[in-house]
């Protein structure tokens, strides 16, 4: 079922491939789609939504349902055990205790002359949140893009997501909503809710910022609407990366690889290692554990397409590989993950050590599951607090600053051919009492 490479070539060109897996070349047919729905949706608002939910839920929904009732949401709680509840406020801690540590605080500094500069943070006044149905229901994903938003302070946050053919939203959801500060919930998926979100409807408001995974249609109408609004990413199909050597478990790597495939058709599980004794009985484990597994068909096409183990030398050709690859996720399976993290450059998540799976950090460590994807991690980072927060400069000069600097100022200006900026420190300068013309 897994392939094993033992050739570094052939290894690069299959991270390489496997890297550029959502390349396709329907997707130009899908952003024309994506196109048209985002346009009419901006025009036609409520009408449209109404429309498309129709189209692709198979739902009718009357404007005044596309918004969750209070007592919908009090009906979650009654659905949800008290072992679930007691895990969902358990992360919502942990995220949140996590995040805390994250707010970039506000500051000022004063310099010679009365010169006084700094940076201030405020959050956007509202934010939108995509959180995606179909295969699973995800608390998870609510709480990790509400709680940043909560710890930010962002006054207003929405959430939006597919409903159920009986037009109904999972109450692990909507209670995960709930117990994480979410301040309105709205029935709707797909391209129509990125585009409600981004433009307002009569119904639903528009939004600072979008964050949030979703399908390809979702991805291509958050690129579409982005510059109207922020958004935190273009999400990718998700990834795992394993690094081990010979000390490590077969069976605890064959689970891990099994834990991301299970995701997504596209979703892709890559193991690297300086052991060949590992890489075999890590292929047995993954058949052994596929046998009864309750997603066998897609998880196996995951592995058949996008699973992969290579054999390497050394783990510095390993970790020159993973830093090739830039995984969303990367565990290090190897007997000392911490001097081995220091040769890595490029991953969303780091997973040191074999008590470190990631399902970890996808529930409850603290840390954003919401991570780059599709080599993104070579310049982007996790969401985060900082992705519902904006920064304004600070500046202030004195007279006596701005005599010492005007001079420079000036000479800039004028080799811009901007007079006016340069006048406008001349006249400073030169009139300190404003020299108003009556």
């Amino acid at each position: 079922m897994l392939r094993i490479v033992t050739e570094l070539s052939e290894a690069r060109s299959e991270l390489e491939r496997i890297s550029a897996r959502t390349q396709s070349g329907q997707i130009q047919t899908q952003e024309d789609a994506v196109c048209t729905i985002v346009h009419r949706v901006q025009q036609q608002k409520d009408t449209a939504l109404i429309h498309y939910t129709e189209q692709f839920d198979g739902l009718r929904l009357s404007p005044a349902q596309l918004k969750v009732t209070g007592s919908e949401i009090d009906a979650a709680y009654q659905q949800v055990s008290t072992e679930l509840l007691d895990a969902i406020v358990l992360a919502r801690q942990q995220i949140e205790a996590f995040h805390r540590q994250r707010v970039p605080q506000s500051w000022v500094q004063f310099g010679a002359n009365n010169v006084v500069l700094g940076k201030r943070y405020t959050p956007v006044d509202r934010a939108g949140l995509y959180v995606p149905g179909g295969r699973a229901s995800y608390p998870s994903t609510v709480l990790m893009n509400a709680v940043p938003a909560m710890v930010a302070q962002v006054p207003r946050v929405v959430m939006v997501t597919p409903p159920g053919k009986d037009g109904k939203i999972n109450p692990v959801v909507l209670v995960a909503a709930q117990e994480a500060g979410v301040n309105e919930i709205y029935r709707v998926g797909g391209a129509q809710a990125i585009a409600a979100l981004a433009y307002g409807t009569e119904t639903i408001p528009k939004v600072d910022v979008i964050t949030g995974p979703g399908n390809i249609y979702v991805t291509l109408a958050k690129k579409m609407v982005y510059g109207t609004v922020g958004i935190d990413s273009l999400a990718g199909p998700s990834e795992v990366l394993v690094i081990a050597d010979a000390q490590a478990n077969p069976v605890y790597v064959a689970a891990d690889l099994l834990a991301q495939a299970e995701h997504d058709p596209l979703a892709a599980a890559i193991l690297l290692t300086t052991d060949a004794d590992l890489a075999q009985a890590v292929c047995r484990a993954v058949t052994q554990q596929l046998e009864n597994h309750p997603r066998r068909t897609l998880t196996e096409k995951a592995i058949a397409h996008y699973g992969l183990v290579v054999v390497v030398e050394t783990l510095e050709i390993a970790a020159e590989l993973s830093n090739l690859f830039a995984p969303e996720h990367l565990e290090l399976e190897v007997s000392d993950p911490w001097e081995f993290s220091r040769q890595i450059r490029h991953a969303g998540a780091i997973f040191l050590g074999s008590s470190t799976p990631e399902a970890v950090g996808d529930y409850l460590a603290g840390p954003n599951h919401t991570l780059p994807t599709s080599g993104a991690a070579r310049y982007a980072s996790a969401l985060g607090v900082e992705t519902f927060l904006k920064h304004s400069s600070l500046i202030q000069y004195s007279p006596a600053a701005l005599q010492k600097m005007g001079s420079a100022i000036q000479t800039l200006a004028n080799a811009e051919g901007l007079h006016s900026h340069a006048e406008s420190v001349r006249l400073r300068l030169e009139q300190p009492d404003g020299g108003v013309v009556s």
